[in-house]
């Protein structure tokens, strides 16, 4: 920046070796905090064919829940503690005079695209084994179940497991499928300061 190294906080558990390359354009947000290590958060890339990417591991929870509070939900609950888990979303439909409909919701953001191909995790994710366990389990216990890929790109509509980065965790999308869980895409616009699910 302005002709210095600048030490930056990437927002994104993930490798992203794919978007992190040097001479890649970058943004960043400073969130002011003096007792912080670094200055700045790198919350977007822009990959060399031109996409915009939003690598901010928090965006994907918080453009769910706007999206959440706008459909015909009664009730929606972040961080909602179910087993031995935080499921990212509890929600409810209420009808007159019948039992209301309750949903558990765990949302992926993804960032590592394919030719146009989502993939899903770019980096082993024991704890996204173990969600997808714990809505197996819930579909059992008469939730509706839902596990939401929020794309975090232009021009992607589908996620697919990444099973060569872990295989087990295309094991469980398989298996919670054929348990009942809805896998949902959720396909964004992206601009540097923003995430919108379309």
């Amino acid at each position: 920046m302005d002709g210095r190294k600048e030490t930056v906080h990437v927002k994104n558990t993930g490798r992203c070796k794919e978007l992190l390359i040097p001479g890649c354009e970058v943004w960043l947000t400073a969130p002011g905090n003096p007792n912080r290590k670094t200055k700045y958060d790198l919350v977007a890339v822009r990959k060399d064919t031109g996409v915009l990417f939003n690598i901010d591991s928090n965006a994907p929870n918080q453009v769910m829940k706007e999206w959440l509070v706008g459909q015909d939900y009664s009730r929606v609950v972040p961080e909602f503690k179910y087993g031995n888990s935080r499921i990212d979303f509890y929600m409810e439909r209420a009808s007159a005079n019948v039992k209301p409909r309750r949903f558990l919701m765990e949302v992926k953001g993804c960032t590592l695209e394919r030719d146009g191909i989502g993939y899903f995790p770019d980096a082993p994710t024991e704890r996204g084994v173990k969600h997808i366990r714990e809505l197996i389990r819930a579909k059992q216990e008469e939730f509706e179940t839902i596990l939401a890929f929020v794309i975090q790109m232009d021009g992607v509509s589908r996620v697919y497991p990444n099973t060569d980065t872990h295989p087990e965790f295309g094991t469980a999308m398989e298996e919670a499928e054929a348990a009942g869980v809805q896998v949902r895409f959720f396909p964004c616009h992206v601009e540097p300061d923003e995430l919108v699910i379309l």
